[in-house]
């Protein structure tokens, strides 16, 4: 068949097999174009690790340092007439690819919320691995079944206090315009938190510790974002950045459980990104679409690929001096939140207007970008040819 991108609203409902593994190719031409990364990763699990910034960092772990990688993500099979989750393909892409360099890789399909999965992973690492050097914990799901009591627990992205009134843009359209956001309840408060907080990495990290399969002086990350004051009324002021402050909380509890193998557990705050959960949060394509400008304009402006290589070569190698902030976070986030950066940012958000975006805002390429994730609009792909979308690999 003929893979087209089918867009509703921000969700892109197909995948492009032969683009998806163009994209891992990609991503693994620049990680391997880059200085080697110094420093004994080993054995690295990814949770969350079929797109963006967890198979970022599986492929740098992989092909900048050597490392072995078992990932764990979930995923939507391909059937004769629809395709898979892009995640599906871009799993067989790089367990492929690691292969082929003589990597371990192996990737295991299904819930990483559940108890099941915990042991599913503990049993692979005895099996292959002996014990794991380094854990990235990069989930990304709008709800969360919880492992102890049952409870099915939704995310709500909303400003908390009081209704906020605020310049978007409508992606699809090309449109900008003003919304009202009305105020999370303290039930959604509590649901965002428990869906995007830290608890699930914290029971990830206890039920490896008390299998015994985490090696001395293990390491373990977890991603967040602050971005600018421009998007904080919906972002680090609302209830996302509640569960950013549990997730903060997390990594204290975390580093406190670790100190016995002498290992760390930290946080590291990227730059914006285009990924389908950032696609839904109102305001951030607007900001991501002239943050890009404005840092394209500059010769600042990273992929996730470049983002992710950076953070490895320079806080996470061997004799690294990590920039951490008062939190002990690391920051990543520097050429983002630039003063020269963001006060050309701030110049133009009063001042965009839909028949000004073009110029003042990089729409194209934040749509470009948004493709990209579902193997769309890679160079080098012919999106002519006949596609078969039952690609295989068996489901571990």
């Amino acid at each position: 068949m003929i893979i087209k991108p089918r867009i509703r609203g921000f969700i892109c409902t197909t995948a492009h097999p032969a683009g998806c593994a163009a994209s891992v190719a990609e991503q693994i031409r620049y990680v391997e174009s880059q200085p080697r990364i110094e420093g004994d990763f080993g054995n690295v699990l990814v949770i969350g690790a079929s797109g963006g910034y967890g198979l970022a960092s599986r492929i740098t772990a992989a092909f900048g340092a050597g490392a072995a990688s078992l990932g764990v993500s979930l995923e939507k099979p391909p059937t004769e007439s629809k395709t898979a989750s892009q995640g599906w393909y871009t799993n067989i892409a790089f367990e492929e690819a690691a292969e082929a360099a003589g990597l371990y890789a192996r990737t295991l399909d299904g819930d990483a919320f559940s108890d099941g999965m915990k042991e599913r992973v503990i049993d692979a690492i005895r099996a292959d691995m002996g014990k794991i050097d380094f854990l990235v914990y990069s989930l990304a799901s709008p709800v969360r079944p919880h492992p102890k009591t049952g409870v099915l627990h939704r995310s709500a992205i909303k400003p908390i206090g009081e209704t906020v009134h605020i310049k978007t843009l409508n992606v699809d359209k090309g449109v900008v315009h003003e919304v009202d956001l009305e105020p999370a309840t303290e039930e959604e408060i509590e649901n965002t938190v428990a869906v995007m907080g830290g608890e699930d990495w914290e029971f990830w990290i206890a039920a490896l510790k008390s299998a015994d399969v985490l090696a001395p002086g293990f390491r373990t990350l977890a991603f967040t974002y602050i971005g600018s004051d421009l998007t904080w009324p919906i972002y680090w002021e609302g209830t996302l950045g509640k569960a950013k402050e549990d997730l903060d909380r997390a990594a204290g509890a975390i580093r406190a459980s670790l100190h016995d193998l002498g290992g760390d557990a930290r946080v590291a705050t990227l730059k914006a990104i285009v990924s389908q959960a950032s696609s839904a949060i109102p305001v951030v394509p607007l900001y991501a679409s002239l943050l890009f400008r404005v840092m394209k304009e500059a010769g600042t402006h990273e992929n996730i690929i470049q983002h992710i290589y950076r953070l490895f070569a320079t806080q996470l190698a061997e004799g690294a001096t990590m920039n951490l902030d008062e939190a002990g976070r690391i920051r990543v986030d520097d050429w983002e939140l630039d003063e020269k950066i963001q006060n050309e940012v701030r110049r133009r958000w009063p001042l965009v207007t839909t028949e000004n975006l073009a110029e003042l805002a990089d729409l194209e390429g934040f749509r470009q970008d948004f493709l990209k994730v579902f193997g769309f609009g890679i160079d080098g792909v012919d999106y002519e040819a006949d596609q078969n979308p039952t690609l295989g690999r068996a489901v571990d």
